[in-house]
Protein backbone atom coordinates (compact mmCIF):
# COMPACT_ATOMS: atom_id res chain seq x y z
CA UNK A 1 0.00 0.00 0.00
CA UNK A 2 1.34 3.41 -0.76
CA UNK A 3 0.88 5.24 2.79
CA UNK A 4 1.64 8.59 4.01
CA UNK A 5 1.52 10.07 7.30
CA UNK A 6 2.46 13.52 9.14
CA UNK A 7 4.06 15.42 6.03
CA UNK A 8 4.40 19.03 6.96
CA UNK A 9 4.17 22.67 4.83
CA UNK A 10 4.62 25.68 6.37
CA UNK A 11 2.95 28.56 4.00
CA UNK A 12 1.95 31.91 4.44
CA UNK A 13 -1.98 33.06 3.67
CA UNK A 14 -2.97 36.12 1.11
CA UNK A 15 -3.30 38.18 4.60
CA UNK A 16 0.41 37.25 6.01
CA UNK A 17 -0.67 35.28 8.46
CA UNK A 18 1.93 32.26 9.20
CA UNK A 19 0.03 29.10 9.09
CA UNK A 20 1.12 25.19 8.16
CA UNK A 21 -0.22 22.26 6.98
CA UNK A 22 0.12 18.19 8.44
CA UNK A 23 -0.85 15.92 6.16
CA UNK A 24 -2.01 13.68 8.54
CA UNK A 25 -3.22 10.96 6.69
CA UNK A 26 -2.55 10.34 2.75
CA UNK A 27 -2.94 6.81 1.84
CA UNK A 28 -5.19 3.80 0.15
CA UNK A 29 -5.36 1.02 2.87
CA UNK A 30 -7.35 -2.11 3.46
CA UNK A 31 -11.53 -1.99 4.79
CA UNK A 32 -9.58 -3.48 8.48
CA UNK A 33 -6.93 -0.71 8.21
CA UNK A 34 -9.41 1.69 7.48
CA UNK A 35 -11.55 1.29 9.92
CA UNK A 36 -8.51 0.63 12.64
CA UNK A 37 -7.42 4.31 11.39
CA UNK A 38 -10.92 6.36 11.80
CA UNK A 39 -11.11 4.60 15.46
CA UNK A 40 -7.89 5.21 16.21
CA UNK A 41 -8.03 8.84 15.13
CA UNK A 42 -11.61 9.60 16.51
CA UNK A 43 -10.80 7.52 19.89
CA UNK A 44 -7.71 10.45 20.44
CA UNK A 45 -9.62 13.25 19.59
CA UNK A 46 -12.50 11.62 22.17
CA UNK A 47 -9.66 11.57 24.58
CA UNK A 48 -8.81 15.03 24.45
CA UNK A 49 -12.64 16.44 24.86
CA UNK A 50 -13.09 13.98 27.77
CA UNK A 51 -9.79 15.48 29.44
CA UNK A 52 -10.72 18.85 28.91
CA UNK A 53 -13.59 18.66 30.30
CA UNK A 54 -12.58 17.13 33.37
CA UNK A 55 -9.90 20.05 33.60
CA UNK A 56 -12.41 22.06 33.99
CA UNK A 57 -14.72 20.48 36.54
CA UNK A 58 -11.59 19.09 38.60
CA UNK A 59 -10.95 20.18 42.11
CA UNK A 60 -13.82 22.13 42.35
CA UNK A 61 -16.36 20.00 44.39
CA UNK A 62 -19.20 23.16 43.81
CA UNK A 63 -19.09 22.35 40.52
CA UNK A 64 -22.58 20.91 39.14
CA UNK A 65 -20.58 19.14 36.10
CA UNK A 66 -22.75 19.73 33.83
CA UNK A 67 -21.47 20.74 30.64
CA UNK A 68 -21.58 20.31 26.11
CA UNK A 69 -21.63 16.80 25.10
CA UNK A 70 -22.39 17.95 22.06
CA UNK A 71 -19.11 17.17 20.31
CA UNK A 72 -17.74 14.01 22.10
CA UNK A 73 -21.65 12.86 20.78
CA UNK A 74 -20.69 13.82 17.02
CA UNK A 75 -17.32 11.95 16.86
CA UNK A 76 -19.18 9.06 18.29
CA UNK A 77 -21.88 9.36 16.32
CA UNK A 78 -19.90 10.28 12.88
CA UNK A 79 -17.20 7.25 13.92
CA UNK A 80 -20.01 4.87 13.83
CA UNK A 81 -21.65 5.87 10.44
CA UNK A 82 -17.99 5.62 9.01
CA UNK A 83 -17.53 2.18 10.36
CA UNK A 84 -20.95 1.03 9.33
CA UNK A 85 -20.15 2.49 5.32
CA UNK A 86 -16.58 0.27 5.39
CA UNK A 87 -18.57 -2.71 7.03
CA UNK A 88 -21.27 -2.39 4.84
CA UNK A 89 -18.88 -2.48 1.27
CA UNK A 90 -19.04 -6.04 -0.61
CA UNK A 91 -15.94 -6.65 -0.99
CA UNK A 92 -12.82 -7.37 1.51
CA UNK A 93 -10.18 -6.92 -1.09
CA UNK A 94 -11.31 -2.76 -1.94
CA UNK A 95 -9.07 -0.63 -1.56
CA UNK A 96 -9.61 2.17 0.77
CA UNK A 97 -8.44 6.12 -0.18
CA UNK A 98 -8.01 7.84 3.18
CA UNK A 99 -6.68 11.32 3.40
CA UNK A 100 -6.80 14.16 6.21
CA UNK A 101 -4.90 17.29 6.67
CA UNK A 102 -4.57 19.07 9.60
CA UNK A 103 -4.66 23.17 8.57
CA UNK A 104 -3.34 25.32 11.68
CA UNK A 105 -3.63 29.21 11.22
CA UNK A 106 -2.49 31.91 13.84
CA UNK A 107 -4.87 33.95 14.73
CA UNK A 108 -4.71 37.39 16.69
Amino acid sequence: MNNSIAEVKKTTSKSSKPNQQLKLIDGTFTKREAINIINNVVDVKLNFHKLQRLSKTEGNINDACEYDNSRITELIDDRADVKAFLIALKSNDCNIKISSTVHITVEE
